[in-house]
């Protein structure tokens, strides 16, 4: 059980620093494998950036959010933990408006119908069909990989056995598939979105940084589908919690580590709460937080900087708005990805824009509504009256934009952002907004330098730092979880195969302990 104020001991097996969702799956299998676990976690309530809140004041909508939607999330990890925790699927794949039509990806008949009447012909669909295909062999070959051992580069390749779809995917430019594959400026866009989520990158980075981005955003559960978590993102870390004390972890909150001394055998962590401090002796201590966060515990030199790149915004609206396009219902458009601004010429500009220090003229971004999914999240009068929520996602927006004026530029980002959603409306977003109890419009942005002061993502990064290929290198280690201490572990995001809501590190880091 949690205790209520102190440890319950002075030693343990392991000591977890953070209690967001991965340090909570690490704590869940190593209690479950007889281990003595205690998590300590600063805030005063566990989940970390996967969770459920009523942002509003006086409104019963329980949002998800930070994260929001799952995909990178194994069923193995679930069914291990015996979590009561479900997903739905999306009904519609994306929207994208263009003018008073739009291309709509559901099922292959009404897609390849929206296909001919953007683009004329049945070409388009076809390479479509072509290019995700490939993406689906990958994804069938590779996510099994990420709760395994770190494969080598050479063993990679020879299980995904395609010699054409590993070099699209690791190593040449993104960019370079994209052209070959598509003509259509819109077409070209929509694939390209999953190469930029949270990564300020150019389709031809020759870093490959946005191909990274790509292939995690391409084989979620060996099908790349994203999601709806049901009773939000929060019933994932509500859950797992509940599995790792029922297995015996105690989980503290309003506890945060200040400091990590060891010898390699056996370590202390010393924490901080509002009675003062106090230290817990561990064999193992797993880091659920960023590579600076774990330097500054381990008193070493701060790695690389990070910079997160993105805009996050959640609404509730009394109804969906209406559509330019007529042929489209609202609920089938923004049941899936919505996508805004995100031309492939529109990406470029945008960028462009960014790296040279301006905030982009047309930001691009992308919708959709949980409630649609998983109409659970509000509360009986609000569901029963029509309410919706809409979760915004913006692209090219790194933390530097707003590092002289964050609530400046957050104002002017949101009023652009949504006077390109406004475009693609037959009214005014703002004209269906729902009010909070003190008549304020039920909407919140989120810019890099809100999540880094919220949340502690170094520079607001939603990766904790540039995601890496899933395969070993020189300094990975056999789980992609090792540090330069023998008995310290990263279990964050910023770990090899880290970033979305996995649970993948927590898994690879309580597996290393267990010496599997």
């Amino acid at each position: 059980m949690t205790a209520p104020g102190k440890p319950s001991q002075h030693s343990y097996d392991a000591v977890i620093v953070g209690a967001g969702h991965n340090g909570l799956v690490a704590a869940a299998y190593l209690a479950r494998a007889g281990r003595s676990v205690l998590v300590l976690e600063r805030l005063g309530n566990t989940g970390g950036a996967a969770i459920s809140t009523r942002p509003f004041t006086g409104v019963d909508a329980r949002l998800s959010r930070y994260s929001y939607l799952v995909s990178l999330l194994p069923k193995k990890i679930v069914d291990d933990l015996g979590l009561q925790f479900a997903v739905r699927k999306r009904t519609v794949s994306s929207y994208t408006p263009k003018g008073d039509g739009g291309l709509f990806v559901a099922d292959p008949e009404r897609t390849r119908a929206s296909f001919a009447a953007l683009t004329g012909s049945d070409r388009a669909y076809e390479a479509w069909e072509r290019f995700y295909g490939a993406t689906a062999h990958a994804a069938r070959r590779i996510f099994p990989t990420l709760t395994e051992p770190l494969p080598r580069r050479a063993d990679l390749r020879a299980r995904l056995d395609d010699e054409a779809t590993w070099r699209m995917l690791f190593e040449e430019p993104i960019g370079v598939a994209v052209e070959k594959n598509f003509d259509d400026d819109l077409v070209r866009g929509i694939v390209l979105t999953d190469a930029l989520i949270g990564t300020f990158a150019d389709a031809h980075d020759a870093s490959l940084l946005q191909n990274r981005c790509f292939l995690y955003h391409v084989i979620g559960n060996g099908t790349g589908d994203w999601d709806v978590p049901v009773g939000g993102m929060g019933a994932l870390t509500d859950s797992l919690a509940a599995a790792a004390r029922a297995a015996g972890a105690e989980i503290l909150t309003g506890h945060e580590a200040v400091r990590i001394e060891t010898d390699g055998a056996q370590a202390e962590v010393t924490f901080r709460t509002a009675d003062g401090e106090g230290v817990a002796a561990a064999e193992h201590v797993l880091v659920n937080a960023s590579p600076q966060a774990l330097a500054a515990l381990l008193g070493d030199p701060a790695p690389e900087p990070a910079e997160g790149a993105q805009l996050k915004v959640n609404m509730l609206l009394t109804r969906l708005p209406r559509l330019r396009d007529t042929s489209v219902d609202p609920r089938e458009a923004f049941s899936g990805t919505f996508h805004i601004a995100e031309g492939y010429g529109q990406l470029a500009t945008a960028y462009r824009e960014a790296a040279s220090g301006r905030l982009p003229s047309a930001p691009p971004s992308e919708i959709y509504c949980h409630s649609l999914t998983d109409p659970s999240i509000l509360g009986p009068e609000l569901a029963e009256q029509g309410y919706q929520t809409l979760t915004l996602f913006g692209l090219h927006t790194p933390a530097r934009l707003f590092a002289a004026d964050n609530d400046g530029a957050r104002e002017r980002l949101l009023a652009a952002t949504l006077a390109q959603l406004d475009a693609c409306l037959d009214e005014p977003i703002a004209d269906v907004l729902a009010r909070d109890a003190d008549g304020r419009p039920c909407i919140e942005a989120k810019t890099p330098l809100d999540l880094e002061r919220d949340l502690r993502l170094p520079g607001g990064h939603i990766f904790h730092r540039d995601l890496s290929f899933p395969y070993a290198t020189e300094t990975s280690g056999r789980w992609g979880v090792e540090t330069d201490r023998a008995n310290v572990l990263l279990c964050g995001a910023g770990a090899v195969r880290g970033g979305g809501v996995s649970g993948v590190p927590g898994h690879n880091a309580a597996m290393a302990v267990l010496g599997r």
